[in-house]
């Protein structure tokens, strides 16, 4: 099944071309999806769609970290037709979300989960990490828990170091400390980090999975899951190493 994001020209052209090449009668898997746009779309479309599917993804925005850079004509028509992707398995975040309600929120998340302050006033937040206490009062505008895909994004931009993909790691971000300045950091994908919100009551913090909000948020347990993964397609041209490199590395590729 092919899927355009219908907000990007650029990729409803290119999935016009690419159904006017691909040949008649073609049968891709049932639980196969081409997805055309950027890593935002990519990532709205597994949510949408669920675990249970493979998701090859065509770069049709700008930074494309999570997809394949292809030229729409013959070579992707034939690893199409002859099915010569290959999978790659990453582990998703998995939060425990306790609202000021007292009701929880199961998250998952591919990218990244961060907490984020709801209001002018900085978040106070109390981080643990496999129970030891790390910090008991952060100020912050936040904190960000990502995959080493995730890495590549919000993390990046908040001061976090970029981790290859094929690597398992808890990266934890602060966003904007204040006091202390508590550095970014990575752990051992068996690692799990608790946040408690100080004074939630006037210092308000939300959760964000994926671009996803969750508000009032009081407590966070956060880490790799143990069961939920998504399922990723590439294409024999794609180089996780060079992607990173050119695309986040050098500066030439910002």
């Amino acid at each position: 099944m092919l899927l355009a994001d219908k907000h990007n020209p650029r990729a409803l052209a290119m999935a016009e071309k690419l159904e006017g090449l691909l040949p008649d009668g073609l049968a891709l898997p049932s639980d196969f999806f081409v997805v055309l746009g950027g890593d935002g779309f990519l990532l709205r479309t597994v949510a949408e769609h669920g675990l249970d599917n493979t998701y090859l993804g065509l770069n049709a925005g700008h930074l494309g970290f999570l997809l394949n850079d292809v030229t729409i004509g013959p070579a992707l028509v034939e690893s199409l037709v002859q099915r010569t992707w290959r999978v790659h398995r990453h582990r998703l975040l998995e939060a425990r979300l306790t609202l000021a309600d007292g009701s929880t929120k199961r998250r998952l998340a591919i990218n990244d989960l961060y907490l984020e302050r709801s209001t002018g006033q900085a978040a106070r937040l109390e981080l643990r990490i496999d129970g030891h206490l790390v910090v008991d009062a952060l100020v912050a505008d936040g904190l960000v828990f990502a995959t080493a895909l995730g890495s590549t994004a919000y993390a990046y931009s908040a001061g976090g170091e970029p981790f290859h993909p094929e690597l398992e790691v808890l990266q934890v971000t602060p966003i904007c400390p204040h006091a202390p300045r508590l550095t970014p950091f990575a752990l051992p994908p068996s690692a799990r980090a608790s946040v408690e919100v100080i004074h939630h009551a006037w210092r308000p913090v939300r959760a964000v999975a994926d671009g996803r909000g969750v508000e009032d948020v009081v407590a966070l347990e956060v880490g790799l899951s143990e069961t939920a993964a998504v399922s990723l397609a590439y294409l024999p041209s794609h180089d996780f190493t060079q992607q990173m490199l050119r695309k986040i590395v050098q500066p030439s590729g910002r």
